[in-house]
């Protein structure tokens, strides 16, 4: 029999987490989990520590700053956002293209973060938006720029006894533009072969005042293209070179080989769908 706790609020959570460090899966919305233990029934553990009832971990809230979204939230609720359509339309992208509508209604975005997949749907946008992390223990909490959360193939910054507990995006600059991309065999219930999500922001001149990507599926976790962005700060639109763009993709990226596609690909289509994010004037695009 396994045991299954289910606290009422978020410290006994974390009391729970603290007397038994390591003991406890944590679960919420269960859609990547329900699925490995029906895969890998040896790796089932034997306790499950439910958080899927804490308000604490739930809903979006408007600040002066950005946007606080709870690790709980559903996806659902986060593409159906009037704010988060408005102001952050890639995560609202990723989040519309995270399965079909029934595994969005209980897919939560910290479990989407949490799950560690390097084809993660939403990491891209809160790469590129800036993301950080609010990481609750027993004895306080910490900050994370979610960029330094993945640390290795399914391997995450998260200590024994913490939960990740919201995500905080700022808000974009007025001059800039959002691009955003999932490639996959369909356009629901697919895992990506590349997707990507790019935030350029230009001043008055059309200069490059700064470029964020985060891309999946292209190496062992989410990750940024620091060559590219470096490559193009400062520079105006006609000043970029296609062919330097490829290069310092392929020093960014270490796709591998697998059954949804091959490395030349993955290393074509992830150029390709740079050069489009960095020419393209538009907010945002979803397709497969």
């Amino acid at each position: 029999m396994s045991d299954w706790i289910r606290p009422r609020h978020l410290p006994e959570a974390l009391e729970i987490l603290a007397t038994a460090p390591g003991l406890y899966r944590v679960i919420s919305g269960g859609t990547d989990l329900m699925v490995e233990r029906h895969l890998a029934p040896e790796r089932r553990p034997e306790s499950w520590l439910d958080i899927s009832g804490l308000r604490e971990l739930q809903g979006l809230q408007i600040t002066e700053e950005g946007i606080r979204i709870g690790a709980a939230t559903s996806l659902e609720a986060i593409r159906r956002h009037a704010e988060v359509v408005a102001h952050w339309p890639m995560l609202a992208a990723s989040a519309a293209v995270t399965g079909a509508p029934p595994i969005q209604n209980r897919a939560t975005l910290g479990g989407n973060v949490c799950n560690a997949s390097p084809a993660a749907d939403n990491a891209p946008a809160l790469l590129a938006y800036g993301a950080r992390l609010e990481i609750v223990h027993h004895h306080g909490s910490r900050w994370l720029p979610y960029g330094d959360f993945h640390q290795g193939y399914r391997k995450t910054a998260l200590q024994a006894g913490e939960l990740l507990s919201a995500l905080w995006i700022p808000y974009p600059p007025k001059h800039s533009r959002g691009y955003f991309r999932k490639v996959g065999t369909r356009a629901a219930q697919a895992i990506a072969k590349v997707s990507i999500a790019a935030f350029i922001e230009e001043d008055s001149d059309g200069i490059i005042q700064s470029a964020r990507f985060g891309m999946a599926s292209v190496a062992a976790t989410p990750c940024t293209l620091p060559s590219v962005s470096q490559y193009l700060l400062g520079r105006a639109l006609r000043d970029i070179a296609d062919a330097q763009v490829r290069q310092r993709v392929k020093q960014d990226i270490a796709p591998i080989q697998d059954i949804r596609s091959t490395t030349a690909y993955r290393l074509e289509i992830a150029s390709r769908l740079v050069l489009e994010a960095i020419h393209r004037r538009s907010e945002s695009k979803k397709e497969n």
